[in-house]
C-alpha cells in the first residue's frame, strides 16, 4: 500500500502553479537582499531551477534587478508617507510636501537593509541610487515631478523652475543628506536637506 499522500506528493516535485516566473524571481531576489545576502544571479537561477540565460532575459542585468528591488522599498515608503501627509495637510501645499520629503528622507537614513546595502557594497550601492543605470533616479524625478505639476496647477506653490528640474534638484539634495557619509564621510542632516527645499520650492525655509 502506497504511503504517499497528496501533501508528500506535491512537496516531492514542482508543480506547475509553482513554477518559476520573472514575478517569483524578483520575489526572491528581494527576500534575499531584505536578508542581508549578497545578490548573485547565478546562484539565484540555480535556486529557482532556470538557465542564467533565462534569468538574465526576465531582468535584465543585476542593475536593473536591484533597481527594481531599491524601487519596491522607495515605493513603499513613500505611498505611506502621502497617505499620512494628505491627512495631515488636507488643504495641500508646502506643508504637505515639505512632510513628505522630511519623512521619506528620514525613513531612508533608517531603512536597516539599505544600511546593511550599502555598508557592505558602498561603491555599487551609491551608483544604482545616484545615477540611472538601474532606472531609480528616473521614477524617483517622474514621482516627484507628478507631485510639483499638481500643486503648481492648482496654485498653491509658484517655485522658480518647472517641476521637472524641481523634482531633480531636491532629489539631488536629499542624495546628499541620506548618503553623504559615504559621499564624503559627514554625517546625515535631513533637517537641512528640507530646509533647502522649502526654499527651492517655495522661496523661504520654515
Amino acid at each position: 500500500m502506497s504511503t504517499q499522500t497528496p501533501l508528500s506528493m506535491a512537496l516531492s516535485q514542482r508543480q506547475a502553479d509553482e513554477r518559476a516566473t520573472p514575478l517569483t524571481a524578483f520575489r526572491m531576489a528581494r527576500r534575499w537582499w531584505l536578508e542581508g545576502r549578497r545578490l548573485n544571479l547565478s546562484q539565484l537561477a540555480e535556486e529557482l531551477g532556470i538557465g542564467r540565460a533565462t534569468l538574465m532575459r526576465w531582468v535584465g542585468n543585476k542593475d536593473l534587478l536591484m533597481g527594481e528591488i531599491l524601487w519596491s522599498l522607495y515605493k513603499g515608503i513613500y505611498d505611506q508617507v502621502i497617505e499620512k501627509a494628505k491627512a495631515d495637510h488636507p488643504e495641500r501645499g508646502i506643508e504637505f510636501l515639505g512632510q513628505i520629503y522630511d519623512e521619506v528622507n528620514l525613513q531612508l537614513i533608517n531603512a536597516k537593509p539599505m544600511h546593511d546595502f550599502l555598508a557592505s557594497e558602498p561603491q555599487w550601492g551609491l551608483q544604482l541610487l545616484t545615477s540611472n543605470v538601474s532606472g531609480l533616479q528616473k521614477r524617483l524625478i517622474d514621482e516627484w515631478e507628478a507631485l510639483f505639476q499638481e500643486e503648481i496647477s492648482a496654485g498653491r506653490i509658484n517655485p522658480e523652475m518647472d517641476a521637472n528640474s524641481l523634482a531633480y534638484y531636491i532629489i539631488r539634495i536629499g542624495e546628499g543628506a541620506v548618503y553623504c557619509d559615504l559621499i564624503c564621510g559627514r554625517t546625515p542632516e535631513p533637517e537641512r536637506a528640507g530646509q533647502a527645499f522649502r526654499l527651492l520650492v517655495n522661496g523661504h525655509s520654515r
